[in-house]
């Protein structure tokens, strides 16, 4: 299915006005053949096929007004006529079709949760009020905006196998109504299924963090690709995924983003454990790494300036010392020797 674009639509205005004008004809001669078949005998004929006519006219010069249609920018409708596809009318204009094509949006009562589709809650009415009836006409244009699609959350297992809960905002639109109306039962409804089914298999791929001997390239090459470090990756691969799922419904995604990860419920206490203990290990190094690194500098500035001359067993015991004083989680209290060195 093609889209085809109705062109040269717009007169809108004109058919409006030519529509009153006829109605103001019809009744002028209404007016007129009942004057003449009352006061004009001998032309009662005319005046019957005045009469006939101006009702008759009265009665179908109305029907193109119903083929009337308002736009506004970035709107679009897909006609058919006696259930055949015959065009799409796009952009803001006053447009004038045939008034017996009916415009067809699949989706017009779905509502997600996305921009666009905010349906505002009606305040109920008391038990004393009067009971009113009101009848909600579906919207049948399509909105060829920048939509924003927010899902709910997905709990879904990285490659290690870690439960981790995911969220994220897809922005598309429609670029083919034909497809978008005519392709798909409801196309809201198969962009939603779509990015839930894309979003799973591009998580399954990679970890949470970054872990050693994981492949999410398919390179066969191991990496340090993780949902938490890659998220821009990661985005614009469900982006992908995901268009290359709704090509055939006439839709774009512009963009895909994270908006929400982290550890479901059940194991984020553990994996903050863990994450604190790797935090812990890493300082603990570093403190290490410089401790050594001072005690080695402290010996050389010694052994230069030659101020103490310590024996192997000396040395062992200063640097046993040091290293306790500076790899401390409390501060150092010493205790001064004032007697020999030995």
């Amino acid at each position: 299915m093609e889209e085809i674009l109705l062109k040269n639509k717009k007169h809108g205005m004109q058919t409006l006005l030519a529509c009153i004008a006829l109605e103001l004809i019809c009744v002028a001669a209404m007016v007129c053949g009942g004057i003449i078949m009352e006061q004009m005998p001998d032309i009662f004929t005319l005046g019957v096929v005045l009469l006939v006519v101006g009702i008759v006219g009265a009665c179908i010069a109305w029907i193109p007004l119903v083929g009337l249609r308002i736009l506004k920018p970035q709107e679009a409708l897909a006609l058919t006529l006696f259930g055949k596809y015959i065009g799409t009318i796009k952009g803001e204009g006053f447009y004038a079709i045939n008034p017996f094509c009916v415009a067809v949006n699949p989706a017009a009562q779905t509502k997600l949760n996305q921009s666009g589709d905010v349906k505002h809650s009606q305040a109920q009415p008391s038990v004393n009020a009067d009971l009113n009836i009101s009848f909600e006409i579906p919207n049948k244009k399509l909105s060829l905006k920048i939509m924003t699609l927010n899902n709910n959350r997905q709990k879904v297992n990285d490659c290690l196998g870690n439960p981790v809960e995911i969220g994220i905002a897809v922005m598309w639109r429609i670029v083919d109504t034909a497809k978008a109306v005519f392709n798909v039962d409801n196309y809201k409804e198969y962009l939603s299924l779509q990015c839930d089914s894309a979003l799973r298999n591009v998580v399954r791929i990679y970890p949470y963090d970054v872990a050693p001997g994981v492949d999410t390239t398919g390179d066969g090459v191991a990496d340090d690709g993780s949902l938490r470090g890659s998220s821009d990756v990661v985005a614009s691969r469900i982006r992908d995924e995901i268009q290359a799922r709704v090509d055939e419904a006439g839709l774009e995604i512009i963009e895909a983003r994270i908006t929400y990860l982290a550890y479901a419920p059940e194991i984020a206490a553990v994996m903050l454990q863990r994450q604190q203990a790797s935090a812990i290990i890493d300082a603990r190094k570093m403190i290490v790494d410089g401790a050594v690194g001072m005690v080695e500098m402290a010996l050389e500035r010694l052994n230069e300036n030659q101020l103490v001359t310590l024996d192997e067993e000396r040395k062992a015991a200063m640097v046993s010392n040091l290293l306790v004083v500076l790899c401390g989680n409390h501060d150092a209290q010493p205790i001064v020797n004032t007697g020999s060195l030995y």
